[in-house]
């Protein structure tokens, strides 16, 4: 692909912010390398020897093998690849996690024409992401991500009262509501938090935001859906 293809796939989000600052969303393609491997043995006296040995590596060969068959059974569809809504994924709401390396890319789009007028929200990933694809859109791109699993409407599970490292949190599931402080936060490290009242990602589901630098606090309400976070330190519940 060329450099200005490349350019013209970018898109920057820009959005509302009570600071000052942008996130620009950056495209990478992912890949996944797999193996296998194979052995004979013979017909005498060490036969079941052999046999054992075997056996036990191949017993962990299988359950490896399973575990991937469990994961992609939960997995609603790849972390890579472009979509059709209501064809390829259903609307609904959507999450993945364990993106380490910041090149996980989503794209909610109204058509397939690849202009970057007919994106309708995206974002650039680092940790966990989450997010609504509505029955309207027409396309959902997904590159460089970890597989998406779909979540229950509403939101269940042991909330924790640390949030630890960037990504999006579902209030009642990932994190507890309250008041959370972030301390150490450099000038110009690009801290940014957000409270958001849905996973759709417009300008219109930020509830609050800010770019903050040394402390930073913030409330989080019960009626929030989520929070999300990137380039802070790590938060502590307080209140």
């Amino acid at each position: 692909m060329s450099q200005q293809q490349k350019q013209k796939n970018w898109f920057a989000r820009h959005k509302v912010l009570t600071g000052t600052g942008a996130l620009v969303a950056v495209i990478a393609l992912g890949g996944v390398t797999g193996g296998g491997g194979s052995g004979d043995g013979k017909s005498d006296g060490t036969d079941t020897k052999a046999s054992s040995v075997g056996g036990g590596s191949d017993h962990k060969t299988q359950e490896k093998k399973e575990e991937r068959a469990e994961k992609k059974t939960k997995a609603a569809f790849s972390g890579d690849g472009t979509l059709q809504v209501g064809n390829d994924v259903k609307p609904g709401t959507y999450r993945t996690t364990g993106n380490s390396d910041g090149m996980c890319y989503w794209e909610r789009a109204k058509d397939s024409s690849g202009e970057a007028d007919a994106i309708i929200a995206n974002d650039n990933v680092t940790g966990g992401s989450y997010v609504t694809i509505k029955a309207s859109d027409k396309i959902f791109k997904s590159e460089g991500c970890e597989d998406w699993e779909a979540v229950p409407t509403t939101a269940s599970g042991t909330p924790k009262t640390e949030i630890l490292g960037d990504g999006m949190y579902r209030i009642g599931a990932d994190i507890a509501p309250g008041t959370y402080r972030s301390t150490g936060n450099a000038s110009g490290n690009g801290c940014y938090w957000e409270r958001s009242k849905d996973a759709l990602h417009g300008i219109e589901s930020i509830i609050a935001n800010e770019n903050a630098s040394g402390n930073a606090i913030v409330t989080i309400g019960a009626e929030d859906a989520f929070f999300k976070t990137n380039g802070c330190e790590n938060w502590k519940k307080t209140g």
